[in-house]
């Protein structure tokens, strides 16, 4: 390794860096960033072509020191990989996706048969361990909506508004609690 004055040079035992000002066979002066000067041996100083700041990871991938260091440092990869993807139930109260025909019923008719559909499902996710049911009830005069959480109000679950984006103002999701103690 040839050293020229203007280098840039590290010491290897050490965490010195400088500049080389003077030459004298191996015997080498470097001066640090706070105005020092050392001597130092060639032996000891490495040329500093690239700042380290100024590495990446990536700087010299075709390297075979470099991708063996890679091949060693990456992590294993499981044989057994667990995507749990979570199970949302969706549950449209209109009473036109309930019934065939709504002929003969009255107001206070289709609300049981809306809040009695939702009960069941609500105990169906619970007995199924499904954590979230989203119920589509509509915008309306917000009847069946304040009876859904009146209901809901009797069973261990969370509720609040469902996501506006996907299903606009007339939804309600309902997170159910798993592991109650008894």
């Amino acid at each position: 390794m040839c050293l020229e004055i203007g280098n840039r040079v590290a010491v290897l035992d050490d965490v010195l860096k400088g500049k080389v000002v003077s030459v004298n066979g191996n015997d080498i002066s470097i001066e640090t960033e706070d105005g020092m000067i050392f001597n130092f041996n060639k032996s000891e100083l490495v040329k500093i072509d690239v700042e380290q700041h100024e590495l990446t990871k990536f700087s010299d991938i075709n390297n075979p020191l470099f991708s063996e260091k890679i091949s060693q440092n990456s992590p294993k990869k499981s044989l057994f990989k667990k995507i749990k993807k979570e199970v949302v139930l969706e549950v449209d109260l209109h009473i036109q996706k309930l019934t065939k025909s709504i002929r003969n019923l009255d107001n206070f008719d289709m609300l049981n048969i809306q809040l009695d559909t939702a009960k069941q499902k609500v105990e169906f996710a619970i007995n199924k361990r499904i954590s979230k049911i989203v119920f589509i009830h509509g915008v309306g005069e917000g009847v069946l909506k304040s009876e859904l959480h009146y209901l809901l109000n009797k069973y261990p679950v969370k509720y609040y508004d469902a996501s506006y984006k996907k299903y606009g103002l007339g939804a309600t999701e309902v997170y159910i609690y798993q592991n109650l103690v008894e």
